[in-house]
């Protein structure tokens, strides 16, 4: 019966966002993945023995998903180790993920009546990235990033279904942006290919890697209205091998370099000493020759 009455409840604050026109929650929570988020119940009472915290998303589940139900963590629930209750009864979820993006909804029970305290609208900001060769077009995984590949980093908010992302860029000024790690704006650089979706809010960043590019840092940016919601950084680290690669290969060139120099400043020298070992040697002969000369 409860079950029953969280979906009617649900289609009512749906509905409401429809005639409405608005989001129909009280509060959109922006965050990127990655990071820890406190979503509020706005509570006023003593205690949160009355509090239930549920989920909702219809691209990855048909029903609303009970998190907490009268105060306590429901342990079948696949994020049950990320997700605590606060002192003031909020939600906090650790380590978010692309897949925590949706509406949360906070309920009280007083005096055995229910009320809705709030409703939160999670959304997340979430960077992949994909690196091929220049002479190849198929993906590979971050580890195999180096000098010399073409990377593409997609950057996608991920949200609750209830409106689309052209309807946040066109009414609410929603923005995503790429910059890099002292903010310039990544679009005024030729050498960075900016695309942006609004039918998948997703912005993405193609570049070929250079050998100055590891440990360079680049960031997405979501602001509305131009005020910043939140940003996620992503930094260029290449593989292991490919810098023992570079170390070893600079460490042979130096010692040829070496071996050559040695081998131009000891040329003079090696002559040198061959002629005066030659002459030594022809004075040595000469007075073998002419000792038994004497004596006779």
């Amino acid at each position: 019966m409860a079950d029953q009455c969280d979906l009617c409840l649900l289609g009512l604050i749906i509905l409401s966002s429809l005639l409405t026109g608005t989001s129909g929650v009280d509060e959109n929570v922006f965050i990127s993945s990655g990071e820890n988020v406190r979503l509020s119940c706005n509570n006023d009472l003593s205690d949160c023995n009355s509090t239930r915290w549920i989920y909702y998303n219809r691209f990855r589940h048909s029903a609303a998903v009970a998190l907490i139900a009268d105060g306590i963590k429901k342990k079948e629930t696949e994020r049950h180790e990320r997700l605590s209750l606060g002192s003031d009864c909020s939600l906090n979820i650790k380590n978010v993920t692309k897949e925590d993006p949706g509406l949360y909804i906070c309920k009280q029970f007083v005096n055995g009546e229910q009320v809705i305290d709030a409703d939160v609208n999670l959304h997340v900001l979430h960077v992949s990235v994909s690196s091929s060769s220049s002479s190849s077009s198929s993906s590979s995984s971050q580890t195999e990033i180096s000098p010399g590949r073409s990377v593409t980093l997609s950057c996608q908010l991920y949200s609750f279904a209830g409106f689309s992302c052209d309807y946040w860029v066109r009414s609410v000024g929603l923005h995503l942006l790429w910059v890099n790690q002292t903010g310039v704006d990544l679009t005024t650089d030729s050498r960075y290919q900016i695309l942006f979706s609004s039918d998948h809010c997703i912005i993405t960043l193609t570049t070929t890697l250079l050998n100055e590019d590891d440990n360079r840092e680049w960031r997405c940016q979501l602001t509305l209205r131009n005020q910043l919601k939140t940003s996620v950084r992503y930094t260029v680290k290449y593989s292991a091998s490919e810098t023992e690669v570079s170390v070893t290969a600079g460490s042979l060139f130096r010692v040829i370099v070496i071996i050559v120099e040695m081998a131009v400043f000891a040329a003079p020298t090696v002559i040198l000493l061959q002629i005066i070992c030659a002459r030594r040697a022809g004075r040595k002969d000469s007075e073998e020759i002419d000792m038994p000369t004497i004596l006779q």
